[in-house]
């Protein structure tokens, strides 16, 4: 009886890129980290985690490790989608749609999951890093459209100078303040006796990130 022969399996190449998951996955652990700190740190809590004189060597570590976080995956969300952008082995396309659609939704997680995760009520909406990242998104969708040497020029302007915009203030109610709560300071963007909404995390220095 004459037996069929051997086959060599079929090999599957993976559309991602193993260096790009594991660095998310070591930022993840490291968020793990710093969440589980706070929450072990709790009693101990201090105005600011970063100041030596009014804190522990425990939590000054464990706090400086998640600066890595926001920071790589904004950059690594902007590296996606110029990797969507230029497919291998195939034809440019726009990565607008794309990034539009995954910006709003994650602004949408932001105020209507997460908020209700970490507080159980809607007395307050606080904007915090994934509305950041879902905005930058959703600026790269329309920034994408403008040259890359132009794109690279903003980035670096806004990372480089954003320090420069340090002396720039609004009191509440002076025209400019909501806005500028948004792109550089944080505050309450909006108040009524049983609702307020908080900008906690500034958008534009993430912006920047992301053109990058």
């Amino acid at each position: 009886m004459n037996t069929p022969p051997l086959t060599t399996p079929e090999v599957i190449h993976s559309k991602r890129i193993a260096s790009i998951d594991i660095l998310r996955g070591l930022v993840m652990l490291f968020m793990l980290v710093d969440h589980v700190r706070e929450r072990f740190f709790y009693h101990l809590n201090v105005s600011d985690p970063m100041d030596l004189d009014a804190t522990s060597p425990q939590l000054f570590f464990t706090r400086i490790s998640a600066h890595l976080c926001a920071p790589v995956f904004v950059f690594l969300t902007g590296l996606s989608a110029w990797l969507y952008a230029h497919p291998a082995n195939k034809a440019p396309r726009s990565a607008t749609p794309f990034l539009f659609k995954r910006g709003l939704f994650i602004i949408f997680v932001e105020i209507a999951i997460i908020n209700w995760l970490w507080l159980g009520t809607y007395d307050t909406l606080y904007l915090q890093v994934m509305w950041a990242i879902g905005i930058s998104m959703v600026s790269l969708s329309v920034l994408s459209k403008l040259p890359p040497k132009l794109i690279l020029a903003l980035g670096l302007l806004i990372v480089c100078g954003h320090n420069l915009l340090s002396p720039i203030a609004f009191n509440p109610g002076e025209a400019g303040y909501n806005i500028w709560a948004v792109l550089h300071d944080r505050g309450i963007i909006f108040e009524s006796e049983t609702f307020r909404i908080k900008a906690s995390y500034p958008v534009l220095p993430w912006i920047g990130v992301i053109l990058l």
